[in-house]
């Protein structure tokens, strides 16, 4: 049974840093790419960033470069997501992603089969 399990969520004070891990229990697939989506109440899921299994191509929201980096262990279905310089309007509840398609846009939730429930990280002003 795959289950991604997303740790590290909190509360932090404006410019400071968190890091958020997801990892799959079961290693029950075979992913092509992990990624970090965030929502808050009221929106729509927004993309964050997104690794390939190659670790090669990393993709970001341009709200998130330069402060955000993605990492993996796509071997472990495992993916990591170090936020520094954190800002209120990153406050959302962050969920990782796993996909087992190829050729798919990275960029949007359809591309991705499995998700995890979600941390909650909260930058406070």
């Amino acid at each position: 049974q795959v289950q991604l399990v997303e740790s590290g969520g909190g509360l932090v004070q404006t410019g400071g840093s968190l890091s958020l891990s997801c990892a799959d229990s079961g290693r029950t697939f075979s992913s092509t790419a992990m990624g970090w989506f965030r929502q808050v109440p009221g929106k729509e899921r927004e993309f964050v960033a997104a690794v390939t299994r190659s670790g090669i191509r990393k993709y970001y929201a341009d709200s998130v470069k330069g402060r955000f980096t993605i990492s993996s262990d796509i071997a472990k279905n495992a993916v990591f997501l170090q936020m520094n310089s954190l800002k209120p309007e990153d406050t959302a509840v962050y969920s990782c992603a796993a996909s087992i398609r190829n050729g798919v846009d990275r960029h949007v939730s359809g591309g991705y089969d499995y998700w995890g429930q979600g941390t909650q990280v909260i930058v406070s002003s």
